[in-house]
């Protein structure tokens, strides 16, 4: 790793450059994406004492979309409990896409948290008064982990809902076959809105760096998720986190990390640091392709696969 902050961001300047003439891949079609500048590319870095490094578009601000579904999970363990949460939500990586519409055979059960069916239901054992407390409280844990209150997008909610016909269904399905702990229509519009709020590539790093702080805001003494919580947190990103390209991104990788359709992906190295990335083209899996790129390089680079002893010295 660089040996001092001046090198570290020196460094993420030029690992943006090497990737920035990859132009494969296109944003998502919904239009809050689909209308976004192609050319936007950002990285960040944020340790667990809460120094930050970073280079691009790193506080251009952006829906943070399905990279919400790891926190949400850890609120929703937090809430209930664990048995509870494993009583209506599986760990399994699935395979599949994040909105295909299926549940286990034998227990009913979405795969996963990371697939629209396991975010739905995570969102919906989120304790609250009601729907919009609930809410609340999603957005209060994501904003202190950020650092700042974060805010709806509200063009991108409002898109999202108009056309939230898939995942209508899926929460349906599960309300028939399962146990969705709420209204369909109320968990989809809960969950919509938490995917609609507004993050930079730095403060998703600092999301990152909490995870990899077991749950402890970087820099602070405060805590915001359990450990319980945040070590499924961060089994399930590393399994299931980028969907059905998991187990090539666990080879190549090799850290917990969540992308979204927004062009982020959130990536946490335990003990260390969080890091992020931010540009809008996608590939066939909905992931950054130039993300990717980032992070395969940094990888190695930065010595963070989680599976590979640290270099020592002597």
């Amino acid at each position: 790793m660089p040996s001092d902050d001046d090198d570290l961001t020196a460094y993420l300047e030029e690992l943006l450059e090497r990737v920035r003439d990859q132009d494969d891949g296109e944003p998502h079609e919904l239009p809050v994406h689909a209308e976004t500048d192609l050319d936007r590319l950002a990285v960040a870095v944020v340790d667990v004492d809460g120094r930050v490094w970073s280079a691009g578009d790193a506080e251009h601000r952006y829906p943070i979309q399905s990279m919400s579904k790891a926190v949400v999970y850890g609120l929703a363990i937090d809430s209930v409990g664990m048995d509870e949460v494993l009583r209506h939500i599986d760990v399994e990586p699935s395979g599949d896409a994040f909105n295909r519409i299926s549940l286990d055979d034998g227990s009913n059960r979405p795969a996963n948290p990371m697939i629209n069916a396991g975010a739905l239901t995570a969102h919906g054992l989120v304790a609250g008064d009601d729907a919009p407390h609930r809410f609340e409280r999603v957005k209060e844990l994501l904003s202190a982990m950020a650092g700042r209150e974060l805010e709806v997008l509200e063009e991108c909610y409002l898109q999202e809902m108009a056309d939230a016909h898939r995942n209508l269904g899926i929460a349906h399905l599960v309300k028939a076959l399962s146990e969705l702990p709420d209204e369909p229509h109320d968990v989809v519009e809960g969950y919509t809105r938490q995917c609609a709020l507004e993050v930079s590539t730095i403060e998703l790093a600092r999301i990152g760096a909490t995870l990899a702080n077991d749950g402890i805001l970087p820099g602070t003494e405060e805590r915001v998720l359990s450990p319980q919580a945040t070590r499924h947190v961060l089994s399930v990103m590393l399994t299931c986190g980028m969907y059905d390209s998991a187990g090539d991104w666990v080879s190549t990788v090799g850290i917990p990390a969540k992308s979204g359709i927004s062009g982020g992906i959130l990536g946490a190295v335990p003990g260390r640091l969080g890091i992020a990335t931010y540009s809008p083209r996608l590939d066939g899996h909905g992931s950054s392709v130039r993300g990717i790129l980032a992070f395969e390089e940094m990888t190695v680079d930065l010595d963070l696969h989680v599976l590979r002893p640290r270099h020592r010295d002597g």
